[in-house]
This record gives C-alpha cells, structure tokens and sequence, in this order.
C-alpha cells in the first residue's frame, strides 16, 4: 500500500484564494450551493475508504481526466450530437463544465438522498433528448449503449489521469475502482457499464469500430484550452493540462482522431510539470471542498482522506 504525504496548506492568503476558485469551479450559476457536510451520518453512494474518495479529492486529476473522457464521448457520432446541439456547451461551456464537475463529486461524495435525487434529475433530462446524427442515425440519451459509454469514459478518465500523473495503480485497485461505480452507474441508468478493467477493455473493444474523427473534438479543445476553467495560480499551465488530457486516450484512437504531432505531446519537462502539479494537488488540503466536507458529515477528520493509505 502507498502511505501518502502530509496533507498541504499553503500560506494563509494564497489558501483562501485557492480554496474560493476551487469552490467556485463547482458552484454553477443558478445552481444551489450544496453543503457537503449536512445532514450528520448520511452516507454518500460509495465509502469514505474507497478509491473513488482518494481520486476524486485531487482537482487537477478532475479536470485532465475529465476533459480526455469528453474527448472519448465526441469521439462517438451519438453522443456527440447529442452533446452539440441539446447543451449549453457551445454557448456558455464553463457553466456547462461546473455543472458536471458538481455532479461528478456529488455523485461520489454527496448525501446519498441528495445524490439520488439529483441522478434523477439527470435522467428527467437526458429523456428529453433525442435526434438524429448528420450521417442519418437515430439517438436517444437514455439509450442503455450510449449510458455505458459515457460512465465508462468518464471512469476511465478519472482513474487514468490519477495513474499517469499522481501514482501508478495496480490491477485489484483498477478492478476496485470500477466496481465501485456500479451503483451510480445503475441510478444513470447505465446498466451495462463496466465494473473492472477487463469489463472496460472489453467495451472500449465493443465500441471502437464506430468511434471516429470529428471537427467538433478540436472545437472542444480549443475551448476548453481558452476558458477560465482552473484557479489563477496554474491558468497559464491549462493547456498543458489539456495536452495531458489527449494523452491519455488510446494511441490508436488519437491517431483516428487525428490528435497526433508535437501540439498535442507533452515534452519530458512538461509531463514532469503536470505530474508534480497533480501531485501537489492530491496533497492540498481544501476544507471547503466536497471531499473535506463529507469526511467532516461522516465524523471524520478533516485530513482522513490525506493521513491514510491508498486502498489495495
């Protein structure tokens, strides 16, 4: 097992800033603020001690994971129509980005009362969304195959971003992880998503065949390299972040995507950058942050998920 480092604080002024951008990337206009830390006791979707609380604690994992799972998503001709032309992305994508980063740590940390309750707000909307591809092919977002993929993508973001830039995972933790997502994944309605990395190679393989290259990816790059998307201290680093995020696609679908070249490469000094940047981040101790939060609701210290050991 991997004992992690003490938790960081960074002098006083420069953690309250940091703490007020990280808190706001999660607080998206019209949205009401949650409060992690209510009601006393009430357990989130998955455990204090599980990997999914260690991963989803570190905000950097968060965005770089989060934007390669979207690069997946686009990289499907149903998913990304129905992401194109039925959300906000286009018109307003970082309250369309804050409003999935709440929903991620709510869905992982949040009271399970609350985090049902907004799965199913979720689901309410994705009924309504339905249409037809520029190639002619019906979609629906409900749609069971298309539920999979998204929660696998995004699991696979997630989990490969900590892999790549916090600390390398085995099998039984990969396994672990992707267990621990089969609840949610079932609230989603994605009933058929992968619950361990054999289960996930076994969709990427299912899936590949219809996964092509689009216009739309690099739309979404652009904008998600050009937004005020991370706090001020790392915002001249996000696109490297965004570089670390293509990397962790598959290499023969980022050649299908057309994601190839020294643009899209992290050089030796920056993938060094981005890992000391997501390692410091698993070390920073954010007490208004999700995670902080919810330890605190469940009667444990602030620094739980910081003092103890990866889970095997």
């Amino acid at each position: 097992m991997h004992r992690h480092a003490e938790p960081l604080l960074l002098p006083a002024p420069i953690q309250r800033r940091v703490e007020a951008a990280v808190a706001d990337f999660y607080r998206p206009r019209g949205v009401p603020v949650p409060d992690f830390s209510r009601p006393p006791g009430e357990p989130a979707l998955a455990a204090p001690d599980s990997m999914s609380w260690q991963v989803f604690k570190n905000p950097l994992v968060l965005f770089i994971g989060g934007v390669a799972a979207v690069v997946l998503e686009l990289a499907e001709p149903r998913v990304r129509s129905g992401v194109w032309e039925h959300t906000s992305f286009r018109e307003q994508p970082l309250e369309r980005l804050k409003r999935t980063a709440l929903a991620s740590v709510m869905t992982v940390y949040g009271p399970r009362s609350q985090a049902e309750k907004m799965i199913a707000h979720v689901g309410r909307l994705h009924d309504r969304v339905q249409g037809v591809t520029p190639a002619g092919r019906a979609y629906r977002a409900s749609d069971p195959q298309l539920l999979d993929w998204v929660q696998a993508t995004a699991c696979f973001g997630f989990l490969e971003a900590h892999h790549a830039h916090v600390r390398p995972l085995g099998a039984a933790q990969r396994d672990r992880f992707y267990a621990e997502g089969g609840p949610a994944a079932r609230l989603y309605g994605a009933t058929g998503a992968p619950l361990s990395q054999a289960q996930l190679d076994a969709l990427f393989a299912r899936m590949d065949a219809g996964l092509e290259a689009s216009p739309i990816v690099f739309d979404f790059l652009r904008i998600v390299g050009e937004m005020p998307a991370v706090p001020w201290a790392v915002r001249p680093l996000q696109k490297l972040l965004v570089k670390a995020a293509v990397q962790l696609v598959p290499e023969p679908l980022r050649e299908r995507l057309r994601l190839i070249g020294p643009y899209w490469h992290l050089s030796p000094a920056q993938g060094r950058l981005v890992n000391a940047l997501a390692r410091q981040a698993d070390r920073l101790l954010l007490r208004s942050s999700a995670a902080v939060q919810s330890c605190l609701r469940l009667g444990l210290p602030e620094d739980y998920l910081y003092g103890g050991s990866i889970p095997p």
